[in-house]
């Protein structure tokens, strides 16, 4: 088992802090599917502001494209759940927030929203580095709406981990 799924999301937004905090880098996030819950686990410990600058909710295409500068072209033709969306607002926040890492989500936590191909529980992860590569993944997370955006802060927070260390 991994530890997205044997530690709490305090535990992991304590270490995510730590590893972030040790190598003087800060943070922002860009959620869609998760509604905020990475930016509120990742908050909810004191002394988070020397790490955590920021947090874009953009549950509509339309504040993915406003807030982050995700182009309305590329929602329209891949759809904002999307690898290319994901990788989009990762960048759009590290430029809009001016941090080191940005972590972006999004998805379908249901239990509405799915298609043939885009079932409830696809969610596309993407970390952002200022000055270096963007990372992205793909997930099909199991479980009823909660779960699904609970196993997705806790990817998104190892994910951040290890953006810190690259």
């Amino acid at each position: 088992m991994t530890d997205e799924t044997t530690e709490s999301l305090s535990d992991l937004a304590t270490r995510t802090l730590a590893d972030c905090r040790a190598r003087g880098l800060t943070v922002a996030t860009a959620e869609s599917c998760t509604g905020g819950l990475v930016a509120a686990a990742l908050t909810e410990i004191a002394g988070s502001s020397d790490v955590v600058d920021r947090g874009f909710v953009t549950y509509s295409n339309a504040a993915k494209a406003a807030m982050l500068g995700v182009p309305m072209p590329l929602i329209e033709s891949v759809g904002a759940v999307s690898v290319e969306v994901a990788r989009a607002m990762a960048e759009g926040a590290i430029a809009a927030a001016g941090v080191d890492i940005a972590v972006a989500i999004t998805g379908i936590a249901g239990p509405g929203g799915a298609t043939a191909t885009k079932p409830v529980g696809l969610v596309h992860f993407a970390t952002a580095r200022r000055g270096g590569q963007t990372v992205d993944e793909r997930h099909v997370v199991p479980g009823d709406r909660a779960a699904i955006r609970r196993r997705s802060v806790a990817i998104a927070l190892r994910m951040i981990r290890e953006a810190a260390a690259r």
